[in-house]
């Protein structure tokens, strides 16, 4: 069946109040807590028809924090007031940020998976194994700084020379002097040497794999252990290219054997790796970022008319099928999105600048094969991201440096606790829960697809360039979908060739049409 994942950040999820200041502390912005997941806020993502929920930024990471239960980490390589989720400096312990009681945090985390299940969703959260925070207490405790690398250490060294790091921060009561890391070692993304750019994930640390089956392995193994013991019943792995396959390929088998059922989730960006990931590594799902959401998001900004312009300067839906082609078999095991805490958000001026023409291409992602689906919370009343943060600078993206809270965040929490959404967010929000709905419902959640466009090129109202077309089927039940990329409304006769019929469809500009067939 279909997974469908809720992707939310509990740092900005609830009803705390915030006075947005730029660069502003936990004191003066707030953030959410675990608490927050209340049965009202489950039963609305579970409304949706979503079947799982990634909870990130959940383990213990780098931040500036020193209220709360927290530890301040150096500010030379902190990113931002809050700092980064994927820097993580202890994997046994949750943000005592996230905890309405930071002593009991575990305890309060524990609850909130205990409701998530209760409402019959499962819990994913990630998992960093390539590079953790320089201050991490968890790895590097036994190693021999004296060289530079050594198969029993857990990290790579420079002997004899400090870190030079690009960022030098104002001196706080915690840290008067500036970090010194004596000898240095390499960054987190593969910068093997002591003098890391602002350009690098100079807040990390590389870890090394090179112990087969020991050490850094056996450290991860454990750390999975733990979290599956707590109820998590996946994981959405980090930068999965920069760590050893191999390693993944024996922490997987190892956790199924002791955990049948957990998920695993790559992070990958190479179409080419994809059928070794999932067919000897055995990963459940991959994203499909170099794939569908590339070939989407150019649709979507680029499908423009072509007259006069040169062919790079706009996209056709053709594009689609020799798209799915490439991977044919391995669609059921792709997860597919539009948005996530990485990308830019479809209504900012950085993407499209309007919710509703995104309305084609998430049908589209939604509906056109079994493969998972997730969505970023907020993406579905609208969020623009258009807003200057902190550290995470205006891009189109909510910041996941900073403390802040995005305007859809407070719609959503006051919706959902009694409140009205303004009417352009209602209707974003019933266009989505349409979309989901179809996704999480047969045919569409476990039938067959069947691509429609190479029969209709030369149909009545048809643009080949601009519609794509397809089947969802099973034994019982068959649905065409047409998504219209256009800026202008179509009114055609679609060619369904394997049910000889000719069926006359209306589509609206930048949207989509379902329609049950017998």
């Amino acid at each position: 069946m279909k997974p469908i994942i809720y992707q939310v950040f509990p740092r900005y999820w609830g009803g705390y109040e915030s006075q947005n200041v730029r660069n502003g502390s936990l004191a003066q912005n707030g953030c959410g807590h675990f608490g927050d997941f209340d049965n009202r806020s489950l039963d609305y993502i579970k409304g949706l028809g979503c079947t799982h929920i990634w909870f990130t930024g959940v383990i213990r990471h780098a931040t500036g924090c020193n209220t709360n239960g927290c530890n301040p980490s150096h500010p030379d390589f902190l990113k931002g007031n809050a700092g980064s989720p994927y820097a993580i400096t202890d994997y046994y312990d949750v943000n005592p940020y996230l905890a309405d009681d930071p002593p009991r945090r575990m305890v309060e985390f524990e609850q909130m998976v205990q409701r998530t299940h209760a409402k019959g969703m499962k819990v994913i959260i990630d998992f960093v194994p390539n590079h953790v925070s320089r201050d991490n207490v968890n790895f590097g405790q036994k190693d021999d700084k004296s060289v530079h690398w050594k198969a029993e250490n857990d990290f790579y060294y420079y002997p004899g020379e400090n870190i030079n790091l690009p960022n030098r921060a104002y001196p706080t009561s915690e840290h008067p002097y500036p970090y010194s890391e004596y000898p240095a070692r390499a960054t987190g993304n593969n910068c093997f040497n002591a003098s890391p750019t602002i350009h690098d994930w100079y807040e990390t640390v590389k870890l090394n794999y090179c112990d087969f089956h020991t050490g850094t392995w056996d450290k991860m193994l454990d750390i999975l252990r733990f979290w599956a013991s707590k109820g998590v019943d996946g994981f959405r792995c980090d930068m999965v290219e920069l760590v050893p396959s191999e390693f993944f390929e024996w922490v997987i088998a190892r956790m199924k054997e002791e955990f049948p059922g957990i998920l695993f989730i790559a992070e990958v960006y190479k179409k080419e790796l994809y059928r070794y990931y999932l067919r000897n590594v055995r990963f459940d799902y991959l994203y499909d970022k170099s794939g569908m959401y590339d070939e989407v998001r150019d649709i979507m900004q680029y499908n423009v008319d072509n007259k006069g312009l040169a062919p790079e300067s706009w996209q056709s839906v053709r594009r689609l099928t020799k798209g799915w082609q490439k991977v044919d078999r391995l669609q059921p095991n792709l997860l597919y999105f539009l948005e996530n805490h990485d990308e830019q958000r479809i209504a900012s001026d950085f993407f499209l600048g309007d919710a509703h023409k995104a309305m084609a291409g998430m049908a589209l992602t939604a509906l056109f094969n079994t493969g998972a689906l997730m969505i970023y919370s907020g993406q579905e009343v609208g969020e623009k991201g258009m807003e200057n943060e902190g550290f995470s600078s205006l891009d189109g993206r909510n910041t996941i440096f900073d403390w802040w809270k995005s305007e859809s965040m407070v719609k959503l929490w006051d919706y959902i606790h009694g409140g009205k959404l303004d009417s352009e967010s209602a209707v974003i929000l019933n266009e989505y829960r349409n979309i989901l709905h179809h996704a999480a419902s047969k045919p569409f959640n476990s039938g067959k697809n069947y691509d429609l466009c190479y029969c209709n090129e030369y149909s009545e109202g048809y643009d080949p360039d601009k519609h794509f077309s397809f089947l969802r089927y099973d034994e019982q039940e068959c649905y065409v979908v047409v998504c219209n990329f256009s800026d202008k409304p179509a009114s055609m006769k679609l060619n369904i060739p394997n049910k000889g019929i000719v069926l006359p469809l209306e589509v609206e500009a930048f949207s989509y049409t379902i329609k049950k067939i017998n």
